[in-house]
């Protein structure tokens, strides 16, 4: 019979990390593992208070579960036992990460990818501040190819502008997480094609979003906090280009790689994020990463330090798990 236990975590970040919601200086994790026998399978997610979550709340919903998971639960079943969220995403990452170490094979394979994944590219966060301490932080980070700025509102094309001059050669995506007005959209948005910003995400909050219909996009939007689901596409689609795909929002690797093809069908372009985790949060959301056309899994880049054995990341390039970590 199977064996699950669940705990807290705690990981320090290298520096305070600000968005237009608050300022953290830690990652609070919950870690799942299941064990059959000599096998051990392990799963990462990042509680959101954003999303109603708490670490006791998800510890709960996942000790909920123990019991059928202790009889054999499966992905497919625990997607009607669970709730979309980071609980499910914990339970699901340790049952790919379990069935990898059962069987031998890895989960690419189990997930019927036609290759090993590849080494992406992700994105490198920089945090809420002034324009200034923006513009400095760009220029430590001057060498990455990819740069996501978290924005709020008043004075983000001065943010972005500094953020620019600091990092001349980067790509640049900016994040308001849910923090502007129709007004800003529409006032922003030229100014911020002409600084070359490739993505705004989430601009308007979740659910108050309609009016991106009548709002022209010079800039291509990118649904985060208003996506969680397949079931979520049909209200998007007219709204927003791209997608973040989260497994935390999703609930598990399960649902997000449905999501990426669900969105692909409808002609949505897909990014893959991520919450402030360690290595093994980031590791299954590398197979829906394959599919994407920008990646932020920068997570672990932004911890003082990171799990043991953690992902192998070479400045900006994230390369695919080892087996001890996960998968």
């Amino acid at each position: 019979m199977r064996r699950l236990t669940v705990r807290a975590e705690r990981w320090k970040l290298a520096r305070p990390f600000a968005i237009s919601r608050g300022t953290k200086t830690e990652a609070e994790v919950v870690v799942v593992e299941i064990a059959d026998g000599a096998a051990r399978g392990r799963g990462e997610s990042v509680p959101y208070p954003r999303y109603g979550e708490s670490v006791e709340g998800v510890i709960a919903e996942i000790e909920a579960v123990a019991g059928r998971i202790a009889e054999g639960l499966g992905r497919e079943a625990l997607l009607a036992a669970m709730l979309a969220g980071a609980a499910r995403n914990a339970v699901d990452a340790a049952l790919w990460d379990l069935e990898a170490k059962q069987t031998g094979r890895s989960v690419w394979e189990i997930a019927g990818l036609s290759a090993p994944p590849a080494a992406v590219t992700t994105a490198f966060t920089i945090g809420l501040d002034t324009p200034e301490a923006m513009g400095e932080a760009a220029r430590r980070e001057a060498h990455r190819p990819l740069l996501k700025l978290k924005v709020t509102g008043e004075g983000d094309v001065d943010r972005v502008r500094a953020v620019r001059a600091g990092a001349p050669g980067a790509r640049i995506i900016v994040d308001a997480n849910e923090g502007w007005t129709a007004d800003h959209l529409a006032d922003y948005g030229p100014a911020l094609a002409g600084l070359g910003v490739a993505l705004i995400e989430q601009p308007l909050p979740a659910g108050k979003d309609e009016a991106l219909r009548g709002i022209p996009h010079p800039v291509p939007l990118c649904a985060d906090e208003s996506c969680h689901l397949a079931a979520d596409l049909d209200a998007l689609v007219g709204k927003y280009e791209f997608v973040n795909v989260k497994l935390d929002k999703t609930g598990g690797l399960t649902e997000a790689l449905r999501l990426v093809a669900a969105a692909r069908a409808k002609g949505l372009r897909v990014m893959v994020g991520c919450m402030v985790g360690t290595s093994l949060a980031m590791a299954p959301a590398l197979l829906p990463a394959q599919d994407a056309e920008i990646v932020d899994l920068d997570g672990p880049l932004l911890l003082a330090a990171d799990r043991q054995p953690g992902l192998r990341i070479h400045g900006s390039l994230i390369y695919p798990p080892q087996p001890a970590l996960w998968g």
